[in-house]
């Protein structure tokens, strides 16, 4: 009876780890699909998707669109993300910031974090400036690929990025290969020095600015950005980085972050 029971939850667990994999396959795939598309993409068994994806369907999790049987994210998940960003402080807090980097620099602003082991844009407010940068808010990138993720892996030791990472994601757009030592020294500067700017891997003609938001333990759990075209962005280096580390450090003292002593700024 004992083995019984294990074998049922155990099951359940299955269940609920296929379920969720439905939906974080659809939030990054961003369209409808049919449950035979979703089961082939993820490598799962048609019935057991089409037994999940009705079970979702009941809960509101997803809705059907158009009349060919594809489905997508749910209403209900809308709600619970509006209830999660009512009472995450992070959210709110960066969303206020955002809006008022865009305003001051004219350059677009963004929160970034990690999903999984890739970097996403989790909020952006555009620029007013004529000559607009933007990003898709929630596409996957490789970490090495940013200018945050040298920061929101700082916390990790040499191996552990190294673990972290995948191997082809040390392959830049253009075809280079970033060495994952340099990678790793560029890291270790970052945590030093409290904030990274490069020229973008991704975006020709831009430059990023990146500053930690580090919660009450000192982990960097996010970053605020800055994307500016190449000239302006190494023109006006100082400005935006003294804008930015101020938010930066504002958020994270609302999060529970009180160093001693970090004088971040003393570096720029």
């Amino acid at each position: 009876m004992a083995e019984a029971g294990v074998d049922t939850v155990s099951r359940r667990t299955r269940g609920l780890d296929r379920a969720f994999e439905i939906l974080e396959f659809l939030r990054v795939k961003r369209q409808p699909m049919r449950p035979n598309e979703i089961a082939a993409e993820i490598g799962a068994p048609r019935s057991s998707v089409y037994e999940l994806v009705n079970l979702l369907l009941s809960h509101g999790m997803l809705d059907y669109y158009g009349g060919d049987g594809r489905v997508f994210l749910g209403r209900r998940l809308y709600f619970l993300g509006t209830a999660y960003a009512e009472q995450f402080d992070l959210m709110r807090e960066c969303e206020r910031m955002l809006g008022h980097l865009a305003e001051e620099t004219r350059e677009t602003a963004q929160m970034c974090l990690l999903e999984g082991n890739k970097y996403t844009v989790a909020m952006m407010r555009e620029g007013i400036r004529p000559f607009r940068i933007s990003s898709n808010v929630g596409e996957l990138v490789s970490i090495p690929w940013t200018a945050s993720g040298r920061l929101l892996v700082s916390h990790l030791s040499d191996q552990e990025i190294l673990d972290f990472i995948p191997p082809d994601d040390f392959v830049l757009p253009d075809g280079r290969r970033l060495d994952p030592s340099n990678f790793i020294s560029q890291v270790r500067d970052a945590a030093h020095d409290g904030y990274f700017t490069f020229n973008s891997e991704v975006e020709n003609f831009t430059h990023c600015f990146a500053v930690p938001i580090y919660q009450a333990d000192g982990v960097c759990i996010a970053t605020l950005c800055l994307v500016a075209p190449r000239e302006d962005g190494l023109r006006n280096r100082k400005a935006y980085l003294e804008s930015l580390l101020s938010a930066a450090k504002e958020v994270s003292e609302k999060l529970g972050y009180h160093p001693l002593d970090r004088k971040v700024a003393s570096h720029i």
